[in-house]
């Protein structure tokens, strides 16, 4: 209740009137007059009936404490047994605080955002956001649930600005082990071909194994490159060539451990962007002729490429008098190229080339073991291809996907895709090709072969074959059956694609990732995953991915153009994904690679102890059951100490419901004090 003045009159005019009275009253009491007291009593019931005192009574409900209760839903915390013990504790503690009406329970999840560069555990970010609109008076304390692997931990408690007990709700045994592989230090990028080295290292949380050798296995683009043995928590270096160019997904793994928390961090990997030197590319021309520059021009203009050009300007039959003296021509260097060297080139181009007796036959033999060994040869072949002195009459013959026939057809004709050509990676998405005519300009000589082996990808006149890809051995070969692309790049008719089809023939000889015939990739997009499955068939098997927990899922891909199949899949789980198609593996990283979510997931109380005792909280385990959940203790004390007790602080806050007003010189009462008054003071002055 509380006492205020609501006047009838304005307060100059209240006031002239109260001084009024007081004089008179003055006067009455000198003059020793009969009834001052009583009349000094009206005139002051007089001046408060005018000043109208109001009795204000306000009407308010207290107001609820709250508890904030952090769930810990974390990646570190998705195994069925945490998931289980988890919302067991949360059942039990909501209930044990809804017999407290005082008290109000407000559940904030915690989720480790999967799209985030770095995945962890931030439950004091999700209890800051999810009391944000609460008072620090109102708040009667933070729980969390959780397996006590923090990583937003403040220096202290002030520091994260909360003013209540802090206790903690810890899911998991005391005897938890877990085994994990680490990388400690590894390069972004790579030269292809070169030594990288990869620090790694294999940790044991709750076990006494520390020095026990384990065996790590290491793959590199899903193959297995090695098993070495190396003592638990000690660094070891491991040395890769790196075999690529692009992204090498690079993978350590080790066995499981019995009993250990999660199997997820057994596996650990880091991406080693390959970097290609300078390639080395031998083109040599049998002749000068047209295309020979649009060859040189589309080589020389890559400055990753190191090109070695030689033009057979002077057969060895050709005899005119002149004296070697006073020839200025380069000696064609045979021996060091085709014997000493020729390891060292990423490819070899035969343009227009013939036997002519300028490198010996045995060399043939070498350039045939070459390919055979894993190198790259183009034959861009021209009428010379169907003379008596065509390579393919060589020792080189083994390695050539077709036998020239002998014919050459010299007339006009759209070089089109074959059936195989639409599906295959080098020539499907030609710009123009899918169009009839061919959005391109024409061609006017077809080199005639039979007996072919590979893919013939285009046809020329008379549907003959223009373009044919084959693997020989560990290596790979090209024979581009016309001398005429370099009508394309001087622009005849239109011109066409040609600096797209000689690249990519090169990068597919060089056995390229992304142009390989049968291939299956595995992308990540933040939690994105693309799946897509090259190949040169009508139909695909499904694909199965394997998730980072384990489990397996069978996705159906979509047909996404000739000879391509893809489909995207939203995971929710952080972590290296396995996907399988046939006989084909590919391997894709989800989210940040090693995340601090796997990097410890054993249980703990160490973490959050020293926070809750500086609150005066309660840190604890809680059995499956969540049946040893600690007793409540509400209390008003601005400082809890509760022992073995959660104590939660009551608020003594309330809310206004309403007012009600009581002028106390209203109505009757007024008009009975102020008869009263006057009526004692008639009766005393008839005295």
């Amino acid at each position: 209740m509380s006492l205020a003045f609501d006047p009838f009159l304005p307060l100059p005019v209240l006031l002239v009137i109260a001084l009024v009275a007081l004089l008179l009253v003055g006067w009455a009491i000198a003059k020793r007059m009969r009834g001052a007291a009583l009349r000094a009593l009206a005139l002051s019931a007089l001046v408060l009936a005018l000043a109208n005192p109001v009795a204000n009574f306000e009407d308010r409900e207290p107001l609820t404490s709250i508890v904030a209760i952090v769930v810990d839903r974390s990646p570190s915390q998705m195994s069925a047994d945490r998931v289980a013990r988890t919302d067991a504790a949360l059942k039990a503690l909501t209930e044990r605080i809804a017999r407290y009406p005082a008290f109000e329970t407000r559940i904030i999840e915690s989720v480790a955002d999967p799209d985030a560069q770095s995945p962890s555990t931030r439950l004091f970010e999700a209890l800051s956001s999810g009391i944000r609109d609460v008072p620090s008076s109102r708040l009667a304390g933070a729980v969390m649930i959780t397996d006590g692997q923090i990583h937003d931990l403040p220096a202290s408690l002030s520091a994260s600005g909360l003013d209540a007990p802090l206790h903690g709700l810890i899911v998991g045994d005391e005897d938890e082990i877990d085994r994990r592989v680490d990388v400690v230090r590894s390069p972004r990028f790579g030269i292809v071909g070169e030594d990288q080295e990869i620090v790694y290292r294999v940790s044991e949380d709750g076990a006494a194994s520390a020095g026990n050798p384990v065996d790590v296995t290491v793959r590199i683009n899903g193959e297995e490159l090695s098993v070495e043995t190396v003592p638990v928590g000690e660094e070891n270096s491991f040395y890769l060539n790196l075999p690529r160019a692009g992204e090498n997904i690079v993978e350590f793994s080790v066995d499981e451990l019995d009993g250990e928390v999660t199997t997820a961090n057994n596996h650990t990997v880091t991406l080693i962007e390959g970097i290609r030197e300078n390639l080395r590319v031998l083109l040599v021309s049998g002749a000068p002729h047209s295309g020979e520059r649009a060859w040189r021009n589309l080589l020389k203009s890559d400055a990753s490429v190191d090109l070695v050009h030689f033009t057979i300007l002077r057969p060895p039959e050709k005899q005119d008098g002149t004296p070697i003296s006073e020839l200025s021509l380069i000696a064609f260097p045979t021996r060091e190229l085709f014997v000493e060297k020729v390891d060292e080139f990423d490819l070899i181009i035969f343009d227009r080339y013939q036997n002519r007796g300028v490198l010996p036959v045995l060399y043939y033999d070498y350039i045939a073991r070459y390919v055979e060994d894993g190198g790259a040869m183009l034959v861009a072949a021209g009428p010379e291809f169907s003379g008596i002195e065509s390579i393919a009459d060589t020792p080189l013959a083994p390695a050539l996907p077709a036998v020239p026939t002998g014919s050459v057809t010299d007339a006009g004709y759209y070089p089109r895709l074959s059936e195989n050509g639409k599906r295959h990676p080098v020539t499907r998405s030609l710009p123009g090709g899918a169009n009839e005519p061919p959005g391109w300009g024409r061609w006017f000589r077809t080199v005639g072969v039979g007996d072919t082996i590979g893919d013939v990808v285009m046809n020329g006149a008379d549907n003959q074959p223009l373009l044919v890809l084959n693997r020989y051995g560990e290596g790979r070969v090209a024979m581009l059956l016309s001398d005429h692309g370099w009508l394309w790049a001087r622009g005849f008719e239109g011109g066409g694609p040609h600096v797209a089809l000689y690249r990519r023939i090169a990068h597919w000889l060089m056995k390229e990732p992304s142009l390989e015939e049968e291939a299956l990739r595995a992308t990540a997009n933040g939690r994105t995953l693309v799946i897509e499955r090259q190949t040169m068939a009508d139909t695909t098997d499904p694909a199965t991915v394997t998730l980072p927990s384990g489990e397996t899922r069978e996705i159906i891909l979509a047909p996404a153009g000739e000879g391509l199949f893809r489909t995207e899949l939203v995971l929710d789980q952080p972590g290296l994904v396995e996907v399988t198609s046939g006989d084909l593996r590919a391997l894709a990283h989800v989210g940040a690679v090693n995340a601090p979510e796997f990097r410890a997931t054993v249980s703990t109380t160490s973490l959050i102890k020293p926070l809750s005792e500086e609150s005066g909280g309660l840190t604890t385990r809680v059995n499956a059951t969540a049946s040893d959940l600690p007793q409540i203790l509400p209390t008003r004390s601005a400082r809890i100490d509760a022992g073995d007790r959660m104590g939660l602080r009551a608020s003594s806050e309330s809310v206004l419901k309403g007012v009600r007003s009581i002028p106390l010189f209203g109505g009757f009462l007024g008009l009975a004090l102020m008869i009263l008054a006057l009526g004692a003071t008639w009766f005393r002055e008839g005295r």
